[in-house]
């Protein structure tokens, strides 16, 4: 069960290091299609924010602690700090950039779900197994979404 829990740990603060970045893109979107992307941004981090409080009670029903301070929530997570952004800024960032670093965190969210599902699986938890399912079915749906959003 350990492995299980600091499995589902990571996807944890993948997940939240995940909503936190769509809200920052939300924040700081700019341009001649704001409204179309403040709007996508929002409805995004919206979605991902709404499996936080889940997870963390997954966490909890295992008998373990959810991470109660950003340094530990920092530290947990397995999806790296992008900064690509092409005028080397993120509050700057252009809509591509903002996209593509989303496409990047939301692979990582979906690699360590997949861990949390295979580990669960294993274990015969088909409860977190089954709630696993559903947040990659999400995931996969903010790639198709994220990755057609950035064809020209």
């Amino acid at each position: 069960m350990d492995e299980l829990n600091k499995a589902l740990r990571v996807a944890f603060a993948d997940t939240f290091f995940m909503y936190f970045k769509a809200q920052a893109c939300h924040w700081n979107v700019e341009g001649m299609l704001f409204s179309q992307y403040h709007c996508f941004f929002g409805k995004l981090y919206e979605e991902v924010y709404s499996a936080v409080d889940p997870m963390a009670e997954q966490i909890r029903a295992m008998g373990f602690y959810a991470p109660s301070n950003l340094p530990e929530l920092y530290s947990d997570k397995s999806v790296q700090e992008q900064n690509n952004y092409a005028d080397g800024a993120s509050s700057t960032a252009k809509i591509q950039d903002m996209l593509s670093n989303l496409a990047i965190v939301n692979s990582g969210v979906i690699a360590s779900l997949n861990e949390v599902f295979r580990l669960a699986s294993d274990l015969n938890q088909q409860g977190l197994a089954d709630f696993i399912a559903g947040r990659i079915d999400a995931h996969k749906k903010h790639a198709w979404m994220i990755n057609s959003s950035m064809k020209a």
